[in-house]
């Protein structure tokens, strides 16, 4: 793709779009907007826009469209497929200013929220008024709810409660030709037309940018148990995962993490977890509800089918902050095996039951192309985080055996009935495995979607579709 550098013309009309203050060109702050939690991959934009409503958003990307100027909406920075990072330069728009929770509506079960909210900022607003919004990515103490919407994102809760796109009602978005339309309704059934608001949702901001959200709640649950369970095999622990739904029970989470992980994490974070010799990984499982003595009736048909599965003593959380440091040591771990070593995160996905074979699969192919994985993920929805660790492996071998690796794991995963992203998204990093789950009329189809949207694709361009050869 061929696109305009800015000059002191284009600054200058920008400025006029959002006032002088919000107009960025220094070192340090492209440098912030140059990366994301991908890897070690820096694109320097030419200039960081802060707009604080959606009709100068409207304007700056009109501006762009006129111009030939690639523009890259940008959320906090904390995505792993490298949705945000400006790969042709150009303009990075950050939605930083985008932060106000405008209205809780406890009548409707309802709430209306700008994209630069902090996921955790919102959950805990709603939580003083005993409502629940479930998806909880591990970043959510600094991930942006708009951010969550164009990846999709989960999170351990999404197992029993769902992901992103299950509780978004309407959006609010600016399309990259500069209109402003809302997607749907403040509704909870809509039947009417083709559902724009979940086209924008896991779009990974090519098809607008997202301005105002609505989003469905739920009344909170009072009461949970959280169980540790150490076995002395990773994939008998994968077998016991889809047992457990065949019981009846519903975990809201049911997070699994293999020896490795819990020692990179114990070394990341101030968190003890028992670790016996021999114990290979560890499933962290989770009940609530509103009533304890179910939940305990619950956790004792859980252990009746884990202790089938071989697993090591059950360790309950008694205490809150127990739990919290439990949770703390999950949410840890990719920055814990990032702390190790340069590495490659591919966030794969299958039917639970396959879980087993997924894992076994992946510690085969790394063993053929020299390279050696940490796993960790959302067990309970088969969405397995394969991490994938440099430490002496020869940048050659990096360079070339690597890709070969991730291409096999992605064939296994598709092969197993799943998908190369469960929640990451595919942004600048797996766009070139594209053609793994996607035929040439699939890919067609969505290439023709982002034409239409954005005919002279200037927003977000080089994410997503493999590259031309």
């Amino acid at each position: 793709m061929e696109f305009q550098k800015i000059n002191s013309v284009h600054l200058e009309e920008l400025r006029s779009i959002v006032g002088d203050s919000y107009v960025f060109t220094s070192k340090e702050v492209l440098d912030i907007n140059a990366h994301d939690y991908t890897e070690d991959l820096r694109f320097y934009p030419e200039v960081v826009l802060k707009p604080r409503t959606a009709n100068e958003i409207s304007a700056i990307l009109k501006f762009c469209n006129t111009q030939n100027i690639p523009a890259t909406p940008r959320g906090a920075g904390t995505g792993l497929s490298g949705g945000a990072l400006p790969v042709f330069g150009g303009i990075v728009i950050s939605m930083e200013r985008f932060n106000t929770i405008i209205q809780i509506d406890e009548r409707n079960l309802q709430a209306t929220v700008e994209p630069g909210v902090i996921n955790q900022v919102f959950q805990d607003a709603v939580m003083e008024k005993s409502l629940f919004y479930p998806p909880d990515p591990a970043s959510r103490g600094s991930c942006f709810l708009g951010g969550n919407l164009a990846e999709c994102a989960g999170g351990p809760k999404a197992v029993k409660y769902g992901v992103t796109k299950d509780y978004v009602l309407n959006c609010e978005v600016v399309l990259p030709t500069g209109e402003i339309i809302w997607t749907g309704a403040n509704v909870l059934k809509n039947s009417t037309g083709y559902n724009l608001t979940q086209l924008i949702i896991g779009s990974e901001g090519t098809l607008g940018v997202i301005t105002k959200i609505v989003v469905r709640l739920i009344p909170l649950p009072t009461e949970n148990l959280l169980m540790l369970v150490p076995f002395f095999s990773a994939e008998r622990a994968c077998e016991a995962v889809s047992a457990i739904f065949r019981s009846g029970v519903i975990p809201s989470a049911l997070e699994f993490m293999e020896r490795d992980c819990i020692e990179y994490v114990m070394k990341f974070v101030d968190v003890k977890i028992p670790l016996k010799d021999g114990i290979q990984a560890h499933l962290i499982v989770e009940v609530d509800g509103n009533d304890k003595d179910v939940l305990f009736k619950e956790c004792e048909k859980i252990s009746e089918i884990l202790y089938q599965y071989d697993c090591d003593e059950i360790l309950f959380a008694d205490t809150a902050q127990q739990k919290a440091d439990l949770w703390r040591a999950r949410r840890s771990a990719g920055e814990a095996v990032k702390s190790h070593s340069i590495y490659k995160e591919e966030d794969t996905v299958v039917p639970r039951a396959e879980l087993p074979k997924l894992l076994k699969g992946v510690k085969e192919i790394g063993a053929k192309y020299g390279f050696r994985s940490v796993c960790y993920g959302h067990a309970g929805d088969g969405n397995l985080h394969v991490n994938i660790i440099k430490e002496n492996m020869r940048d050659e071998d990096w360079d070339n055996e690597v890709p070969k690796g991730i291409r096999e794991i992605f064939e296994l995963c598709v092969s197993l009935g799943g998908t190369i992203s469960g929640e990451h998204g595919i942004g600048y990093v797996q766009k070139n495995y594209m053609d793994i789950p996607f035929n040439a009329v699939q890919m067609n189809l969505m290439k023709g979607i982002k034409n239409l949207f954005d005919p002279n694709g200037i927003l977000n361009p080089g994410k997503i579709f493999p590259e031309s050869k």
